[in-house]
């Protein structure tokens, strides 16, 4: 894969999916931003990648807009936004707390649409959005209702706006990744994980997403 030249915003490079992301762009030759709201690891894969580091807290109002505005004007402008930022919770809906439902809903459905939002004024003619979903939106699990749902509604999202987008000829991406070892499932919002089976390595699947970004590969079943 070649995207020499290309500038590539990865919001929520800080996770494990983000971090591989970057480090798949960087090795194509992308120029990138990165973004995070851990400075220390934000500041690592920056240095890691050569990208520039932008820090910020995507539930708090105006965040996500200021992220890819940011991005945009140090890296001269955009052409491939990945929205990678997510959480998770455990647990039935009876012992779903509130303010956990509207933290998911906040980083796993609002966080993206705005940052797409943003991106739809910068990306041009020949980009790419992506937004990562997740296998639970085409297969929504007991005790992950509300991340299952959040993921659903990203994903419908993600149809209504690549229809939107076609005329401005951006490519819009919805990535529903199997699971993967990332340890999002050892750091969620509440509840604890289920056993799970041994999930892929992140790297290969940020591969297989990258190289369908770049042309050079046709879609898995979990892109679209």
């Amino acid at each position: 894969m070649e995207m020499t030249g290309m500038r590539a915003l990865v919001v929520g490079a800080t996770g494990g999916f983000g971090a591989e992301l970057a480090r798949s762009l960087a090795a194509t030759g992308a120029t990138l931003a990165v973004h995070g709201r851990d400075v220390d690891r934000l500041d690592a894969i920056a240095a890691e990648t050569g990208a520039t580091a932008i820090a910020g807290d995507l539930a708090a109002p105006g965040t996500p807009r200021d992220v890819v505005d940011r991005a945009a004007e140090a890296l001269g402008g955009l052409d491939i936004v990945v929205m990678s930022a997510g959480a998770v919770a455990f647990g039935p809906v009876a012992d779903l707390d509130e303010d956990v439902l509207r933290s998911l809903v906040d980083i796993d459905l609002i966080a993206p649409i705005l940052v797409a939002q943003a991106a739809s004024r910068h990306v041009g003619a020949g980009g790419v959005i992506a937004n990562i979903s997740a296998v639970v939106a085409d297969q929504p699990m007991a005790g992950l209702a509300a991340y299952s749902a959040a993921k659903a509604g990203l994903t419908a999202f993600d149809v209504a706006f690549r229809r939107e987008m076609r005329r401005a000829k951006v490519r819009v991406i919805d990535a529903r990744p199997p699971h993967m070892e990332t340890g999002l499932a050892t750091r969620p919002l509440a509840g604890e994980a289920p056993g799970l089976a041994q999930g892929r390595n992140p790297r290969e699947v940020a591969d297989e997403l990258v190289a369908v970004i770049a042309e050079s590969s046709a879609p898995p079943d979990w892109i679209t």
